[in-house]
């Protein structure tokens, strides 16, 4: 298991919120946000997201660095993907995911906002 002290620690010039229970930090860059969201032990986004948004999926693109932990993500369709940290991320957006085994998910993720699934190029058939 890895020390997540440091990923832990605090992020210079980062916008801090919470959603469901997800600590998230968001830093502008550029043209771009950098974020380091904290997914706590037994997140699962149907239970604990979809309250807040509404929306029956995720319908958020995530791109980026799974620093630690593991997530299973599961489509529209029922096909699903396991990732498990240290692995490099791209989510389509029309999902649910969860936080599996007993160690928090910390993704550093990057985004344009409303312009992710365009320039990143994940859209699902």
């Amino acid at each position: 298991m890895m020390n997540t002290n440091t990923l832990l620690g605090p992020l210079k010039n980062a916008e801090r919120h919470e959603i469901g229970g997800v600590q998230v930090d968001v830093v502008r860059t550029g043209n771009s946000r950098v974020k380091r969201l904290v997914y706590p032990v037994g997140f699962r986004w149907s239970k604990d997201v979809k309250p807040v948004i509404g929306t029956e999926l995720c319908e958020h693109a995530h791109v980026g660095f799974l620093a630690a932990g593991r997530l299973t993500i599961q489509y529209r369709d029922g096909e699903m993907e396991e990732y498990i940290a240290p692995q490099v991320v791209a989510i389509a957006p029309g999902h649910d995911g969860w936080v599996v085994g007993e160690e928090p998910a910390i993704l550093i993720q990057f985004d344009f906002e409303g312009e992710t699934v365009e320039r990143m190029g994940l859209k699902r058939g």
